[in-house]
């Protein structure tokens, strides 16, 4: 059986919808990942065995063709553990799972089954939200970062066990959400210095407020270099 789940990952500093296609067939028992993964999703096949053994579910002694899409797309990180983990449950009829298409599923598993923090979260709930999938699954450590999307469902996750059971409906899971007003009020803000505080280093500070006012990305390297 086939299985499309969607998840994420980062090109530069935006988010990109990636699907992870899960096949099982029947064969030697086997395990293919491909789409340009790195050596950290390449692992992902010891972490996704024992956390779906550890778990209590049966993991197919079949032949398992994992693929990322787009396959041109080099990807990165462990954001895609949950994902694959799911995708193997729901190709091998253990998880009934009618809409997956509008799920985005994103986490980092731990040989237990617990799910762990991973980076990027926001510009991936983003790339989401405009892809038009307004479900999210993510770890609960990233609950904040997630839910300052506004018009999305953020379900923050701690386990594996728990993430199957909420997709059987066996349990609820509200959606997350924050007050964005009061995270970021001034009188919450933990930032106490000012420009105007730093003497000197006129360019630099220049170019940040440049930066800063025209919503551009700015990367600054090395030492500041005084003048003569």
């Amino acid at each position: 059986m086939l299985s499309q789940i969607k998840s994420s990952g980062l090109l530069g500093v935006n988010g990109v919808i990636v699907t992870v296609e899960i096949d099982i067939s029947r064969g030697l028992p086997s395990y293919s990942l491909v789409g340009l993964p790195d050596a950290g999703i390449k692992e992902s096949k010891d972490r996704v065995f024992s956390a779906v053994k550890n778990n209590g579910f049966k993991y197919p002694m079949d032949r398992i063709t994992i693929n990322l899409a787009p396959a041109d797309l080099k990807k990165e990180g462990p954001a895609f553990d949950l994902a694959i983990a799911l995708g193997i449950l729901h190709a091998s009829e253990q998880l009934i799972w009618d809409h997956p298409e509008n799920f985005l599923v994103i986490g980092e598993l731990s040989l237990s089954g617990e799910i762990r923090s991973v980076n990027g979260v926001l510009p991936m709930v983003l790339a989401a939200k405009e892809a038009g999938i307004n479900h999210i699954m993510v770890p609960f450590e990233n609950r904040y970062e997630a839910a300052v999307v506004q018009n999305v469902n953020v379900y923050p996750i701690n386990d594996f066990h728990e993430a199957v059971s909420f997709l059987k409906n066996e349990l609820i899971i509200e959606p997350f959400e924050v007050d964005l007003k009061a995270l970021l009020s001034e009188k919450n803000s933990s930032h106490n210095i000012d420009f105007s505080d730093i003497r000197g280093q006129d360019l630099g500070k220049r170019a940040l407020e440049i930066a800063a006012a025209g919503a551009h990305n700015c990367l600054m390297s090395g030492p500041p270099v005084a003048k003569v």
